[in-house]
Parts: structure tokens; C-alpha cells; sequence
């Protein structure tokens, strides 16, 4: 498969993740799919300050999520797609390389069930008639 994203460092996932870990910024992501926003705008779901919405922005923005800009007094943010590509990128590698453990894990479970089962005594030799 032709890779175009950039690998990932360990660092930015970290980053990454760690920015998706809090429940208040997958929302911000989550309006900021919609269309680009003012922190006001940002703000207006939660029961929190603006100065602690900035604070969320800020790691957004550390991971590369988000890009911020100022118009007069204005300040709005926007997603940036190629950190929660790279991201998407990191995750299907990782469920195809664990999809395939599992599936050698299935068929090694299968191969040890059938000669488990064949080399087990048959019960009818096994049992003696009674007299």
C-alpha cells in the first residue's frame, strides 16, 4: 500500500492522543468538523471559562489538530486534517496487525482442538460392559 501521510513519531502520537484523551476537546474536534469557529462559539456547550476553553485550544493546537487565527478581536480556529489522518493511519495499521495475530491465534486454537480431539480415547472403547 502506497503510504502519502508522514510516520507518526512517537511523540506526536502521544501528543495526538493525549489532546483526544479529554472529553471537553473530542467535542471542540467535534464542532470544528462542522466549520471553522470563534473561541466564543467554542465555549458556548460548556460550563467553563474562556480562558479554560484557550487552554484546551492550546493543547489542539501542540498536537497539530487545530490551527488558530486572529481577525481584529476576533479569534477562530479551523481542524487541520493531516493530524487526525495520521492518526486514522496509525489505528489501521494497528487493528490489521492485531486482526492478524488474532486470526493465527484462532486457527493455532483450531489446529490444538482437532489433535486434542483426535488423540482424546473414544468413549464407547473406553466404557466396559457391564455384566
Amino acid at each position: 500500500m502506497l503510504n502519502v501521510l508522514p510516520e507518526r513519531t512517537s511523540d506526536e502520537l502521544d501528543l495526538l492522543f493525549g489532546a483526544l484523551a479529554d472529553a471537553t476537546r473530542r467535542g471542540i474536534v467535534r464542532q470544528l468538523a462542522v466549520g471553522e469557529a470563534t473561541v466564543t462559539e467554542l465555549a458556548a456547550p460548556y460550563s467553563i471559562s474562556l480562558p479554560a476553553i484557550s487552554r484546551h485550544l492550546k493543547v489542539l493546537e501542540r498536537a497539530s489538530i487545530i490551527t488558530r487565527s486572529q481577525q481584529g478581536k476576533w479569534r477562530s480556529a479551523r481542524l487541520t486534517t493531516t493530524s487526525l489522518a495520521g492518526a486514522a493511519a496509525w489505528l489501521e495499521l494497528n487493528e490489521r496487525l492485531w486482526a492478524e495475530r488474532i486470526d493465527r491465534l484462532d486457527d493455532h486454537l483450531a489446529q490444538r482442538t482437532t489433535e486434542f480431539q483426535s488423540s482424546a480415547p473414544n468413549e464407547t472403547q473406553s466404557q466396559k460392559p457391564e455384566r
